[in-house]
């Protein structure tokens, strides 16, 4: 089960490692990995504290995070976005950029809904104008994980993706902290309680932040892409768009596809289940939204940020599948915390140290879960095949979560944080098949 690093990564020195980093790819993907993160809290984590504050049951909460589930069928429309043009926007700006300027046409147009709508009078804007933000935002996904595939060589993918996760990050500050905020600024003296008013400016506010993704995508070039063979009929279009990315997946990978699509289903269901009722708990316990968004969306994502950058290098210095099973172990026993944060009653200081090893846990292991993903694509069918796969790491999960809240109401935080760390279990004994089959049919240095 020894890994060694390819003669690519042995022949960097460290600080050559760090300047990729600042070449202009890495600095495209800081800027359009922003637009991708910003969504993401606002349907799920964010929404949950508005929810939570405005009344909302947490097994409702609970059952609303299915919205998520459109990051995990994204799949389904991902031949859509590899092959279809979209008229006059294709012909002008090529088809990744096409796809993702429309993907965020519709974010900034769901979250302006998400605005105006006020869950306490009734819930239905607030879910379908959600659900169009996560169908947008998963679209965005699978243009902009084609887009960063195609914009580089496979030894660089980790540090692309590194740099995606920092500019993801960021916007998840923007988004965590900085949308809880502008709701507490805009709501005054009175802090307690669910005011629209502070809400519905908190989300035009994230609405209009949208904007450095759009400019962004407006000013990058196009990247290379594989001449596509023209369909002379439908049938042979849907055969190039559906069939073929999944059969060439198939029949690179055999019998072992099983085993990688395993790993990949369950590899963050640890993170994935435990965080839906994060915001939740944060609440129930009293802590207000300055401390939350200070703590949870500072600390912790500058915690995440520093975990991508050095999953990143590590991954290039010392292989993707060592820093794969280290992420996983980390993620696993970084619940416990929370375990024992719920007993530990309302205290910051242990909110900052253990929201900052779960964030520094995730960092690392996303960085060296993008790589992995990446590195299994073949660029040919890159937004579909890649879509699959991450589409494959939401599925379970998000299933699993949308009961979170049932369990939390029927056994208390304590044992749910136990069990989604027993979750990530399965996680290392996939990693290390996954590692030992790699490390056979690779050929010798």
């Amino acid at each position: 089960m020894n890994e060694k690093p390819s003669s690519d990564a042995a022949a960097f020195s460290w600080l050559a490692s760090w300047r990729i980093y600042v070449q202009p790819a890495s600095l495209r993907m800081l800027f359009l990995g922003f637009a991708a993160g910003l969504p993401l809290l606002l349907v799920l984590g964010t929404l949950s504290f508005r929810l939570r504050e405005a009344g909302i049951d947490r097994s409702t909460i609970g059952y609303l995070s299915w919205v998520g589930l459109a990051y995990a069928f994204k799949w389904m429309w991902a031949p859509l976005v590899d092959r279809l043009p979209i008229p006059y926007l294709t012909r002008q700006l090529g088809r990744r950029r096409s796809w993702l300027l429309l993907a965020q046409a519709m974010v900034i147009v769901g979250l302006v809904g998400m605005a105006i709508s006020d869950p306490r009078q009734t819930l239905g804007p607030v879910v379908w104008c959600a659900l169009l933000v996560a169908v947008g935002s998963a679209t965005q996904d699978i243009a902009l994980d084609a887009f960063r595939i195609e914009s580089a060589e496979p030894t660089q993918q980790a540090a692309l993706a590194a740099s995606y996760q920092t500019g993801y990050r960021l916007a998840m500050i923007w988004a965590g902290a900085g949308v809880l905020w502008v709701a507490a600024w805009v709501q005054g003296d009175n802090s307690a309680g669910y005011v629209q008013a502070a809400w519905q400016a908190a989300y035009l506010v994230m609405a209009a932040s949208m904007a450095v993704g759009l400019f962004t995508v407006l000013i990058s070039k196009e990247p290379a892409q594989a001449e596509l063979p023209p369909a002379r009929n439908a049938k042979e279009w849907l055969q190039g768009a559906l069939v073929e990315p999944f059969a060439d997946f198939l029949k690179r990978y055999r019998w072992q596809a099983v085993l990688i699509l395993s790993l990949i289903a369950v590899y963050r269901i640890s993170d994935v289940v435990m965080g839906i009722m994060a915001n939740p708990f944060y609440v129930d316990m009293g802590y207000t939204k300055a401390e939350v968004a200070t703590v949870t969306k500072v600390y912790g994502v500058l915690m995440t940020l520093l975990g991508a950058f050095v999953g990143g290098v590590m991954a290039l210095r010392w292989g993707v599948m060592r820093i794969l099973m280290l992420g996983a172990i980390m993620s696993a026993l970084s619940n416990l915390l929370f375990a024992w944060l719920s007993g530990h009653g309302h205290d910051v200081q242990a909110l900052i140290l253990v929201v900052s090893a779960d964030n520094l846990a995730s960092g690392i292991a996303s960085a060296a879960f993008i790589a992995y993903l990446s590195s299994l694509t073949n660029i040919q069918y890159s937004a579909t095949q890649y879509a699959l796969l991450s589409s494959m790491m939401l599925l379970l999960p998000k299933f699993i979560a949308g009961f979170s809240g049932d369990f939390v109401n029927a056994y208390g935080y304590a044992n749910f944080f136990n069990v989604t760390a027993l979750l990530g279990m399965p996680v290392l004994v996939l990693v290390a098949l996954a590692w030992r089959f790699q490390a056979k049919d690779s050929p010798p240095p």
